[in-house]
C-alpha cells in the first residue's frame, strides 16, 4: 500500500477528493450523486470524476436501490464490501477470536482459540498468523486483497507505537514491537488498540452513529472504559485514557488488586473479585467471572446481591466520569452486563444521585446491543478508518496505487 507519496502528488483537496466522497458514502451522510453534490458543493461533473476514481479502484458500486430526492429518484451508492478483506483479532483473557471480514465488517470466516496470554508475544503472534492464513485458505479467499489487520488487546496500548505499555495481564508483552513482528510477512497496515476502545468504536458506529459523545463501560473479568468525544475515540496523550478499573475507590476496605495496588475499582467489582468474595462466603465452584454470571442467571440470591452491590460501586466511578465528560449515552457491556438488569440498576441508581443534573437531563444509560463479536467489528472499523482516511486514500489513488496489500 502506497503511504510515502507526498500530499502534493494528489490533484485533489482533502475536503473534496475521492476519499472525502467515500467517507460521505460509508457514513450514510450522502448516498447519491445528487446528495454528494449538495453536501460538498461540487458540480455533478466533478462528483462523477471522484466516483469514477473510486469505481476504478473497485471501492464504490451503484446499486439498483432508488433514493428519493427533490428531483427524480437517484440510484444509491455504497461501499463495495467485496473489494477487500480485513483481518480482526480480539485477544481475550479466556479466548481469542480471529475473523476475516469484508469491508462492511461482515464476518466471512472465523476461529475461536484458547490461548494463554502469558506464553508471550512471539509464540502467540505466530499462532495467530498461522490461524489467519488457514482461515483465508479454508474459505477460498486467497485471491482477495487485504486492507489491513486490527488487533484488540486486554492491556494499555500506546496506539501510535502499537505496543503494550506498563502493567497488564499480558506478561512479557510490555514494549514488544507487535507491528514489526507481523509486518515481517504481512504487507498491510497493522493497527493495535486496547480492547475496550474497539468495543466502544463498534458500539458507536453500529448502534449510535448519531451520538458524538459516548461512554462505554466494560464489566467482565476486569473493568475498563472507552470514550467517544466529538465523534472520535479519545485515547489520551499516551493511550491510557479510560483505565477506570484501576482508579482508587475509598470506603470499601482497599482489597488487593491484580495490578499490585490496593482499593482499585476492579478489585471491588471485577468478575474475578466477585468470585473471590463469593468463595470467601462459602460458595464452592466459583472460580471466575463466567461462574459468577452463571450463578446470577440461575437466580442465586447471594450472587445477585453481590452483583447489585458492585453495580452501585461501579456507579460511583461512572458518576464522576459522567460529570466530567457529559456523554449523550453510557453503554454498559461485558460478561457481567448480560446477566439481566442487576448491574445496570445499581449503576443507574448512583449516577442519577451523584452526577450533575445538567449532565443527566438527557442521558441514556443502556446495556450493549452486542452479544458477541463487538471486538471483531471494532477492529474492522479501526482498519477501515485508517485505510480509507481521505488524505491517505487520495494520495494512493492519485498515483494509480491500490489501497490494499497482501499476506505472504
Amino acid at each position: 500500500m502506497e503511504q510515502s507519496t507526498p500530499a502534493s502528488a494528489s490533484p485533489w483537496r482533502v475536503d473534496d477528493g475521492p476519499g472525502a466522497v467515500l467517507r460521505l458514502i460509508t457514513t450514510g451522510q450522502a448516498r447519491t450523486r445528487t446528495a454528494i453534490s449538495e453536501v460538498t458543493g461540487l458540480a455533478r461533473s466533478t462528483v462523477g470524476q471522484r466516483l469514477d476514481a473510486l469505481a476504478a479502484a473497485d471501492l464504490v458500486v451503484e446499486t439498483d436501490e432508488l433514493v428519493s430526492s427533490r428531483g427524480r429518484p437517484s440510484r444509491a451508492l455504497r461501499l463495495n464490501p467485496a473489494a477487500g478483506l480485513m483481518i480482526s483479532v480480539d485477544f481475550g483473557e479466556e479466548r481469542t477470536r480471529i475473523a476475516v471480514t469484508d469491508l462492511a465488517t461482515t464476518i466471512l470466516t472465523e476461529r475461536v482459540m484458547r490461548l494463554a496470554l502469558d506464553d508471550g508475544p512471539e509464540t502467540l503472534l505466530d499462532i495467530v498468523g498461522a490461524a489467519i492464513r488457514d482461515a483465508i485458505t479454508g474459505a477460498g479467499l486467497d485471491d482477495v486483497p487485504v486492507a489491513g489487520v486490527g488487533l484488540g488487546l486486554p492491556a494499555p496500548v500506546d496506539f501510535g507505537a502499537g505496543q503494550v505499555r506498563g502493567w497488564s495481564i499480558m506478561s512479557g508483552w510490555d514494549g514488544y514491537d507487535i507491528r514489526s513482528h507481523l509486518q515481517q510477512h504481512w504487507r498491510v497496515p497493522v493497527l493495535i488498540d486496547n480492547d475496550v476502545n474497539l468495543l466502544t468504536l463498534a458500539e458507536q458506529r453500529r448502534h449510535w452513529p448519531d451520538q458524538t459523545h459516548l461512554l462505554y463501560i466494560k464489566a467482565g473479568t476486569g473493568v475498563g472504559s472507552g470514550m467517544v468525544i466529538d465523534g472520535a475515540i479519545n485515547r489520551g496523550a499516551q493511550g491510557a485514557a479510560g483505565d477506570i478499573g484501576h482508579a482508587h475507590i475509598n470506603g470499601y476496605g482497599d482489597p488487593q488488586c491484580r495490578c499490585g495496588n490496593l482499593g482499585c475499582l476492579e478489585a471491588l467489582v471485577g468478575g474475578w473479585a466477585l468470585a473471590r468474595d463469593l468463595r470467601e462466603r462459602g460458595r464452592e465452584g466459583i472460580h471466575d467471572a463466567r461462574d459468577v454470571a452463571d450463578r446470577v442467571k440461575r437466580g442465586e440470591l447471594d450472587a445477585v446481591a453481590r452483583l447489585r452491590s458492585s453495580g452501585r460501586i461501579l456507579g460511583e466511578a461512572v458518576a464522576y466520569a459522567t460529570s466530567l465528560l457529559n456523554p449523550d449515552v453510557i453503554v454498559l457491556g461485558g460478561l457481567l452486563s448480560v446477566t439481566g438488569d442487576h448491574l445496570l440498576a445499581g449503576v443507574r441508581e448512583v449516577i442519577y444521585q451523584r452526577a450533575l443534573p445538567l449532565a443527566t437531563r438527557q442521558l441514556r444509560i443502556v446495556p450493549t446491543r452486542f452479544r458477541s463479536r463487538a471486538g471483531i467489528a471494532g477492529a474492522g472499523y479501526l482498519v477501515r478508518d485508517h485505510v480509507f482516511d481521505p488524505a491517505t486514500l487520495d494520495r494512493t489513488l492519485a498515483t494509480g496505487g491500490s489501497p490494499f496489500g497482501t499476506l505472504d
